[in-house]
């Protein structure tokens, strides 16, 4: 039997807030590469692969706020769930100085096979948990390396990324400056304006309202880190999403 391409936990929860998780897991499914991407276990490890920690902290998340999760079960390198459809970054080929050699000749016709295996499952399904109330938040978790390749280190230990709908994002950096003493990243260290991502598709092209939370991954890459951190957030989310 064929595995989802996603995980959801507590999708009968009654909160209204829904927990994202693009990049959830390292997994490389038995159909991509008979389970490999030609990559040696320490890249699979990294950043490049998926978003340490994340994954533990949206759960921890989903359990403290009583809201279900959704959690995508295959490798960013897989295919990009936090993608557009026509992004020229949707399969990487190179990402972070390191070539993906199960990528390096995939064609239109593989690409598609893809789509259809684990991009598109993912995101009907987060569809539908979004559907289920009419006022849903997403609250979109992700991680970042703390220093890519050749580049200097990034001082962030959260970053608070937004497009044009930034009402709960600014609601939740004051708060975060108010009452966290962390050093914050202000749409940092991405711009939060990716057409075509998962919270362009689910929240900004339906007038939700979003969050998108990057945590710095050494923060969050042990047990003890993940429930401190979901701890810290939880009551803060929402606290920013009430003062609005």
């Amino acid at each position: 039997m064929t595995q989802n391409p996603f995980e959801i936990f507590g999708a009968d929860r009654p909160s209204n807030i829904l927990i994202t998780c693009d990049h959830a897991t390292n997994r490389v499914p038995e159909c991509v590469g008979g389970g490999s991407l030609g990559l040696s276990d320490t890249d699979m490890n990294r950043h490049i692969a998926y978003d340490v920690g994340a994954r533990a902290v949206s759960i921890l998340l989903g359990e403290l706020l009583n809201a279900p999760v959704i959690c995508s079960d295959f490798s960013r390198l897989v295919i990009d769930p936090n993608r557009g459809e026509d992004d020229p970054t949707l399969l990487m080929k190179l990402y972070d100085g390191t070539m993906i050699p199960a990528n390096r000749f995939a064609d239109a016709q593989e690409i598609e096979r893809r789509l259809n295996a684990f991009h598109r499952p993912y995101h009907t399904a987060l569809a539908k948990l979004a559907a289920r109330q009419d006022d849903t938040v997403i609250i979109s978790m992700h991680s970042f390396t703390p220093q890519l390749k050749g580049r200097p280190k990034r001082p962030w230990e959260i970053g608070v990324l937004y497009a044009h709908d930034d009402r709960l994002a600014q609601s939740f950096m004051r708060i975060l400056k108010d009452e966290a003493d962390l050093c914050v990243g202000d749409n940092q260290p991405y711009n939060g304006a990716l057409p075509g991502d998962a919270i362009d598709r689910h929240a900004l092209q339906t007038s939700r309202l979003n969050l998108l939370i990057e945590i710095r991954n050494d923060l969050i890459e042990h047990a003890d880190g993940q429930s401190e951190w979901a701890s810290r957030l939880a009551p803060l989310i929402t606290k920013s999403i009430d003062n609005l």
